[in-house]
């Protein structure tokens, strides 16, 4: 299977090479997965040559043109999601306009902080996808790590809207995996802890498997699971792992360090509980938590140092709204994200609070995806008349 997509990666590059004028012809015809990832291959090396020129002719019109292809490509994709589609092109075209939203704001911010060298942070901290002809392969970049493409089948999935926040996220969670540590998500309900995790793994071709943890977890059960992820190389996301008992944690810490010092040390096989197993050196733990919640467990010191936190603050939800609206083939989207996020936010402060309120992220994306299947069901109404129907 890896194989197989390691070829349909390289043949999907080709051929967005010679269709670059034709993407809604090659879209078609291209796995969503592949489509999203060769064409994160191809604005990596586009964005990398702009950067040089620029550099070398102290000009940063090479930018400036780098945008306006951006931005006219977004518009091309944005018209053909309004069109009447198959409802798996149009999740490609989503998930790959999600994608390519996030690549035209890094060129803008790069524009704006007068960025001219491939050197620079700015651009060294993004998620850098290269094609690496050495040793034929797909190869991550992000400030100082490097990661091998897991080519693992995700399938035709929706990707995040990536805001700074989940920029810095990834930073975080890249690092941690690069000095064989953990990641630690933290922060309330609705910030995006877990997706944020998901979608890396996304990026990253990697298998995410999301336990949700609760007090009747034991240490044996954790045990299975940590062992079946270090054999398969896939990344475990444990959600709420502060709700395990304090008891269980500090075997599980025993258990996590055993695995970590293997990765430390390039081992292929090492002893777990008393087992001799193999270890495939891509596996990833992350566990994410919500300090504010009554009844969480304090994390034992030892069990921290572990992994390596991060603070999930409250999201950017204009931003996020704007986005989506895009990607569900709005047009004028700033404006429209600005007044469904206003409105959301007075009925937070002025309704009473009840049980089966919820004004957070996750009901206002929903929201926005409905609206969006409005917005194909009557394309004659105006934007303001469609997002006015779901609200």
């Amino acid at each position: 299977m890896r194989w197989t997509l390691k070829e349909l990666l390289r043949n999907c590059r080709l051929a967005l090479k010679k269709m670059s004028n034709k993407r809604d012809k090659w879209v078609k015809e291209w796995a969503g997965q592949m489509l999203i990832t060769a064409s994160q291959i191809q604005w990596t090396t586009d964005v990398t040559k702009s950067l040089v020129t620029a550099k070398e002719r102290a000009d940063k019109k090479f930018l400036k043109i780098m945008k306006k292809k951006q931005v006219s490509m977004l518009h091309k994709y944005s018209d053909a999601i309004r069109g009447n589609l198959t409802k798996i092109l149009r999740l490609k075209l989503v998930a790959l306009v999600t994608v390519e939203v996030h690549a035209r704001d890094v060129i803008d911010k790069m524009l704006k902080s007068g960025c001219t060298d491939v050197a620079s942070f700015e651009w060294l901290s993004q998620l850098r996808l290269y094609w690496d002809k050495g040793v034929y392969d797909c190869i991550i970049s992000q400030t100082n790590t490097h990661f091998q493409y897991g080519y693992e089948y995700l399938g035709n999935s929706g990707r995040l809207v990536i805001t700074p926040l989940t920029d810095r996220c990834y930073m975080t969670l890249t690092t941690a995996l690069h000095l064989h540590r953990g990641g630690l998500p933290m922060g309330p309900a609705g910030t995006g802890k877990t997706e944020t995790v998901k979608d890396l793994g996304k990026a990253l071709g990697m298998y995410v498997i999301v336990v949700n943890c609760s007090e009747g977890l034991d240490y044996k059960s954790m045990a299975r699971m940590y062992s079946g992820l270090a054999q398969t190389g896939a990344w475990g996301c444990f959600d709420e792992f502060n709700r395990i008992n304090i008891e269980v944690l500090s075997v599980v810490a025993q258990q996590i360090l055993s695995i970590l010092s293997a990765l430390s040390a390039n081992l292929t096989r090492f002893v777990f509980e008393g087992r001799d197993i193999s270890l495939v050196g891509s596996c990833g733990i992350f566990i994410t938590m919500n300090p504010g919640y009554a009844g969480r467990t304090e994390l034992p010191d030892n069990l921290k140092s572990m992994f390596r936190p991060i603070s999930m603050v409250v999201p950017d939800s204009t931003l996020i709204a704007e986005i989506i609206l895009f990607a569900e083939g709005f047009s004028n989207c700033k404006l429209l994200a600005k007044k469904v996020y206003t409105l959301y936010s007075l009925a937070v402060q002025q309704l009473s609070k009840q049980d089966h309120y919820d004004f957070g992220l996750r009901a206002l994306t929903s929201l926005l995806r409905y609206a969006g299947c409005k917005r194909r069901l009557h394309p004659d109404l105006s934007d303001e008349e469609v997002r006015g129907k779901p609200m």
